[in-house]
């Protein structure tokens, strides 16, 4: 059984051996990438949610230790 279409020595724009000429591309062809529906954007609230309790977390530390180099505690 052979490839459908013409013989590789048949076709139109070949240079010997099978290469083609400079400046010369192939015809275009179908886009099989990309996305075929819209992404959901995720949420940012957990992220802003967690970042406020490192924050809050980390000045609760650092309002102990000052307290502690003072001798308020």
């Amino acid at each position: 059984m052979t490839a459908p279409g013409p013989e590789p020595e048949d076709a139109p724009g070949l240079e010997p051996g099978g290469s083609v000429p400079p400046g010369d591309v192939p015809p275009d062809a179908g886009q099989t990438s990309g996305l075929s529906h819209p992404q959901p954007i995720p949420s940012r609230g957990p992220g802003i949610v967690t970042l406020v309790v490192i924050g809050v977390l980390v000045l609760v530390v650092a309002g102990f230790f000052v307290l502690r180099a003072l001798d308020l505690l």
